[in-house]
């Protein structure tokens, strides 16, 4: 089924800062309603599984963690033909070499969005599982986000502020932020990367 305009968020939420994306695209959900053929949707790491959902958009709109090799917290927005479409030019988004591959096959099968725009932002900490967003890029969600309701409110799909937070999160009820965060151990009680801590109780317990 065809799709006008696709809202997508891209990143894993249990590794940091990849998480940007996601977060990006739930917090739009929770704060703003859209005309019905606005589709907004969780892209977590699903990578090709995407492509269907990318061909039968008409617009795109992308919020990822984007490596961009600059300060922590920087946004970019790349419209159409600024975002690569193809491997030769270096790696950009953490995920460029699946979501790349994504927007060149729909391309190559005829069936690309006539638009398309990545809202991203340089990421701090990646490699730190069970972590949430750190401040340098959670600040800018608000920035991201207007970034964002500018570029539907220029295709004519706006959003209107909720007048209370919406019910139908797009993610597991323990996935959301405030949940999420909650819930998870600090990283003095829990080893979260895999670093000489947990080597160090293995190597106490004969391990």
């Amino acid at each position: 089924m065809a799709t006008d305009t696709l809202v997508l968020g891209i990143g894993n939420v249990l590794w940091a800062d990849e998480g940007f994306g996601v977060r990006a695209v739930a917090a739009l959900n929770a704060g703003w309603q859209f005309p019905e053929s606005v589709t907004l949707m969780d892209g977590g790491t699903l990578g090709l599984y995407l492509l269907p959902h990318v061909q039968a958009a008409r617009r795109l709109l992308v919020f990822d963690a984007v490596d961009y090799g600059l300060e922590p917290g920087t946004l970019h927005v790349l419209k159409d033909g600024d975002i690569p479409t193809y491997l030769g030019v270096g790696k950009m988004s953490l995920h460029q070499s699946s979501f790349q591959e994504v927007l060149s096959l729909a391309q190559f099968s005829g069936q690309s969005p006539q638009s398309a725009v990545l809202v991203g932002v340089q990421p701090k900490v990646l490699m730190d599982f069970g972590g949430s967003l750190t401040d340098p890029v959670r600040n800018r969600l608000p920035e991201a986000l207007a970034a964002g309701l500018a570029i539907l409110a220029e295709w004519g799909v706006p959003g209107v502020p909720r007048e209370r937070a919406a019910t139908d999160s797009l993610m597991d009820a323990s996935l959301d932020l405030g949940a999420y965060e909650g819930g998870r151990p600090g990283s003095d009680e829990a080893c979260r990367v895999g670093d000489a801590r947990f080597l160090a109780i293995r190597r106490a317990s004969g391990g």
